[in-house]
C-alpha cells in the first residue's frame, strides 16, 4: 500500500482553498490547511509533512516569510508557491527562499498534481542517496563513513569537514551545491572566514580528484560549486 503523503497548505482564499484541499485529497494526499499567515509556522511545527504548498499574499505574514521560517526549521522539505503574484521579482524571490517550484494562478490542477508528485519523487531519490555510504565519483570510490577516496593506486584519507563537503557534492552531483547550504551544513555558519575556509577545502578536494577522468569540481559564479562527472 502506498504511503499517504502529507501536504501543508497555506491559502487564505476560502473558496480556492476548499477546492484545492478537496482535489489534493481526491488524489490521495492528506492535507492540513491554514488560512492565516500568522498561524502558519506554529501549525507547521505541530506535525510532520512531506511538502508545503504556499500562497504568497496572506493575512499578517506573507508566504515568503513563512517559507524562510520553514526552511530554517526543516531545510529539506520541498516547497511549492501557488500564487497570483506573477512579477519576475516575486518569482525570483520565491526561488531564493528555496522553493522547488513557483506556479502562478490560474493553473491546471492536473499539472499541479504531476509537479507535486515529481518533486516528491526527486526528494525521495535524494533521501535514498543521502543514506549511501559509498559514492562512485567517476572511476573513484568515496567512502563517507571511513572518509577515504580510492582511485587505482591512489588512496586519500580525508578530514571530517573534507568528507562532509565531498558528500554534499556527491549528493548534488552535476547540479549546483549552493555555497550557503554547504557552509551551514558543514561549518554551521556563513561568515566571511568560513567562506574562505571552504574555498581551501574545495581546492584540496580538487587535488584528490585531479587524476580521475571526466571529473571536476567547478565554481558556479555567485551560487556555489558543482561536482561534474559527465564527459566535458
Amino acid at each position: 500500500m502506498a504511503e499517504v503523503k502529507r501536504v501543508f497548505m497555506v491559502e487564505d482564499d476560502r473558496n480556492f482553498g476548499t477546492v484545492m484541499k478537496a482535489y489534493l485529497e481526491i488524489n490521495g494526499f492528506l492535507v492540513t490547511w491554514v488560512k492565516d499567515g500568522m498561524l502558519a509556522f506554529t501549525r507547521f511545527k505541530e506535525s510532520e509533512f512531506d511538502i508545503c504548498v504556499l500562497d504568497v499574499m496572506l493575512p499578517n505574514v506573507d508566504g515568503f516569510t513563512i517559507a524562510r521560517q520553514i526552511k530554517e526549521s526543516n531545510p529539506d522539505i520541498p516547497i511549492v508557491f501557488l500564487t497570483a503574484k506573477v512579477m519576475k521579482e516575486d518569482v525570483l524571490e520565491g526561488f531564493r527562499t528555496g522553493a522547488d517550484d513557483y506556479i502562478t494562478k490560474p493553473f491546471d490542477s492536473e499539472i499541479l498534481i504531476c509537479k507535486i508528485n515529481a518533486i516528491l519523487n526527486r526528494h525521495k531519490s535524494s533521501e535514498n542517496k543521502e543514506n549511501k555510504e559509498i559514492y562512485e565519483i567517476g572511476e573513484a570510490k568515496f567512502n563517507h563513513m571511513l572518509r577515504t577516496i580510492e582511485f587505482r593506486d591512489q588512496f586519500y584519507k580525508l578530514s571530517p569537514k573534507e568528507g562532509d563537503l565531498l558528500m554534499l557534492l556527491c549528493q548534488t552531483e552535476n547540479k549546483v551545491l549552493a555555497r550557503d547550504t554547504a557552509l551551514k551544513q558543514v561549518w554551521g555558519e556563513t561568515g566571511y572566514f568560513t567562506t574562505r575556509s571552504m574555498d581551501v577545502y574545495i581546492t584540496k578536494l580538487r587535488k584528490y580528484l585531479k587524476d580521475v577522468p571526466n571529473v571536476e569540481i567547478i565554481n558556479i559564479h555567485g551560487s556555489g560549486y558543482q561536482l561534474r562527472t559527465s564527459p566535458l
